[in-house]
């Protein structure tokens, strides 16, 4: 049983056929079509010699022991968002379950130290806006409190709903457990961008999740009647939120990994024969840098306030929230360079935009790193998500690469 990655396309492909319609993947957490996905992975399991349960939060891991307790943990999350890709996710699940094979087959069921695949529960957040429900609990960051009342569109509340998949919210700190003995973490994912399409290369070494600074921003001006109120004299909302609207892209274009996006407007009283005299806005901005994030976020401010007494009205800032960069382990990233080299032949380093559960590993003071693959048009949570099948089964080798490194630089750790 070697190394095999045309058979993780093809149970890709078969989870695809499986859990979608002609609108995407339907694997949204906490879902029946979210369980029939991980009966049939647990299917995949048949066979091997490792031992499988779920913890308090859901997660659900896979072991092989090995000769040493020190485990290597990879993974992934098979949820999806509605009408989502066959990759997101699930890619870094099946990957892992090659790669476990391989380790089981090599070394007759005990590899030199533990290998632990990990599929973590609701990573999305797509019904109730919780992300990374699992892997925070794992690392001890969960939210019980504000999380338990969390309502879907028709009105469930979380912790009935995770109730019903045998997980008590109140319990799910005790996922804890699962972090005994673990030295590394490792996963792959699609990269959900352009990047990689556009530079022509397969495969990237992900240096950290970028922070989160996230604001509503709201102004106030005057209601007046459209008709007759002369252009000089309105004090218009909008057009003082337009103004920020385009002024976050050379916030974010003077710094060449940054992001801002303004990605709600609302405005009052909404009507076609009424200037605007409040106007509520959204803004997500992200980089790795933390100086770089805090810089954008008073030029932001400062923007506003000078955009505001333009246009005679007021601006007010609330957050909404926020997560700081989260860099990942600088011996691993190296091990992912050489990794990635020796299967492709060159190694881009990219920072992550979008949040990742290996972030709440790496906050919890285990060592990770995440693996990019290219995405087709650099389209993800859309039913044409897609990575050609070479560049797939690409990553796969790569995995297995880091992952023997990876296992190599644990038992090192383990004699200094």
């Amino acid at each position: 049983m070697a190394l095999d990655p045309k058979r993780t396309v093809r149970e890709l492909r078969e989870l695809q056929e499986l859990t979608s319609d002609s609108n995407g993947a339907q694997r949204v957490a906490w879902t029946d079509m979210w369980l029939r996905a991980r009966d049939w992975f647990r299917a995949k399991l048949e066979g091997l010699p490792v031992e499988q349960h779920y913890d308090a939060a859901g997660n659900n891991w896979v072991t092989l022991q090995g000769q040493s307790p020190k485990a290597l943990l990879m993974g992934g999350h098979l949820d999806s968002v509605p009408n989502g890709g066959w990759l997101d996710g699930s890619l870094g699940v099946m990957a892992s379950l090659e790669v476990l094979r391989r380790f089981a087959e090599e070394f007759e069921g005990r590899p030199p130290v533990t290998v632990r695949l990990v599929d973590w529960a609701d990573e999305e957040g797509a019904r109730f806006g919780r992300s990374l429900f699992g892997s925070s609990a794992f690392a001890g960051t969960q939210t019980i409190d504000s999380d338990r009342a969390r309502k879907d569109r028709d009105g469930a509340e979380l912790q009935d709903a995770v109730r019903r998949c045998g997980i008590e919210i109140d319990r799910i700190g005790e996922a804890a457990a699962e972090r005994k003995n673990a030295a590394a973490y490792l996963e792959l994912h699609i990269e959900q961008g352009p990047v990689l399409e556009r530079m022509g290369l397969p495969l990237a070494v992900v240096l950290g999740t970028k922070g989160v600074e996230r604001h509503a921003v709201t102004f106030f001006g005057q209601e007046a009647h459209s008709g007759s109120t002369p252009m000089g004299a309105r004090r218009d909302a909008l057009a003082a939120a337009a103004k920020l609207a385009l002024e976050i892209r050379p916030i974010a274009g003077r710094r060449p990994d940054a992001v801002c996006t303004m990605g709600s407007v609302k405005t009052y009283p909404g009507i076609v024969t009424a200037v605007v005299g409040r106007c509520e806005t959204t803004l997500d901005q992200r980089d790795l840098n933390p100086e770089v994030l805090a810089a954008m976020h008073r030029e932001a401010v400062a923007a506003s306030e000078r955009f505001a007494k333009e246009e005679g009205c007021t601006v007010e800032w609330s957050r909404i929230w926020n997560i700081e960069p989260v860099p990942f382990d600088s011996e691993l990233i190296q091990l992912c360079r050489e990794a990635i080299t020796e299967t492709a032949g060159e190694a881009p380093e990219l920072p992550s935009g979008p949040l990742h559960d290996a972030a709440e590993v790496s906050r919890s003071g285990i060592p990770a790193v995440m693996m990019f693959v290219q995405s087709l048009g650099g389209i993800s949570h859309n039913k044409i998500e897609d990575t050609r099948e070479e560049y797939i089964e690409m990553s796969v080798t790569a995995l297995d690469r880091l992952a023997a490194k990876t296992a190599n630089w644990i038992q090192g750790r383990g004699k200094n």
